[in-house]
């Protein structure tokens, strides 16, 4: 029965090394996905400490590839100074991602108030041109997001842009895909979006903290369970030396 317990330990173990090793790629994906995102929004977001838990999630992701290799050795060997080693990175890869969990929440938890301190002096900054990054930004956002101004289309009588122009008309960014002959013209509010950007960049932004907080949670809880079965092996090893071997078969430590 023991030997059964063993065995299987060993089995889950050495399959769980090779979820690491896929869940390296996931969590850097995760992680260069919430860069390049923020590369997006990042006018709107002026506290770069949010991309504290993109960058701890990438290095865990770089670690876990290297957790995954000295895994699948230790369990193979049988080694119990290598087990050790895996079972002591593994709690510190588990506490990091606790960290980054509650990182993702209190950052979270801010994106309102950064957006709404931010957005005004974005929009302020608006001149219509494709040189200007905030213009960029702006342009970028209403397309993407269907919005139009902060709160909706008339946010923008109060820029500076609007007054400049003197055409009763928003960015043609504003406009829906469906209508052809567009001009951002106030005078025909049914060929804009209706909806404001700030509720929606808020939205965004909390949408990709919350794919970081669900990777690093998902492979926490698989941590444990690796960590649990490394546990049973090293204890194994430890108490009883003379048990078959994962690789010799019936050769005996």
């Amino acid at each position: 029965m023991g030997q059964c317990g063993i065995t299987s330990s060993k089995t889950v173990l050495v399959f769980l090394n090779l979820i690491f090793w896929a869940a390296a790629g996931i969590l850097c994906y995760v992680g260069a996905y919430v860069f390049i995102t923020y590369d997006d929004y990042d006018h709107f977001f002026e506290d770069v400490y949010t991309l504290i838990p993109a960058v701890v999630i990438i290095a865990v992701g770089t670690l876990l590839f290297i957790i995954g290799l000295i895994g699948c050795c230790a369990t193979i060997r049988e080694s119990r100074c290598g087990l050790a080693t895996f079972v002591v990175i593994l709690m510190l890869v588990f506490v990091t991602e606790v960290v980054v969990v509650v990182l993702g929440y209190i950052y979270r938890a801010k994106v309102e108030d950064e957006v709404d301190r931010s957005i005004q002096k974005v929009y302020n900054e608006y001149n219509g041109t494709n040189t200007d990054a905030p213009s960029r930004a702006i342009d970028y956002v209403q397309r993407q997001l269907h919005c139009c101004g902060i709160r909706n289309y008339y946010d923008w009588k109060k820029t500076r842009w609007f007054n400049e122009t003197r055409t009763n008309s928003v960015p043609l960014s504003c406009c829906k895909p469906n209508i052809g002959n567009c001009t951002g013209s106030l005078d025909h509010p049914a060929d804009l979006y209706p909806e404001g950007c700030e509720a929606l960049v808020v939205k965004k932004l909390k949408e990709i903290m919350m794919y970081v907080i669900w990777a690093a949670l998902t492979f926490a809880a698989i941590q444990m369970l690796g960590m649990l079965c490394a546990c049973v092996v090293l204890c194994r090893r430890t108490r009883d030396p003379a048990y078959e071997l994962l690789v010799t078969g019936g050769t005996y430590a």
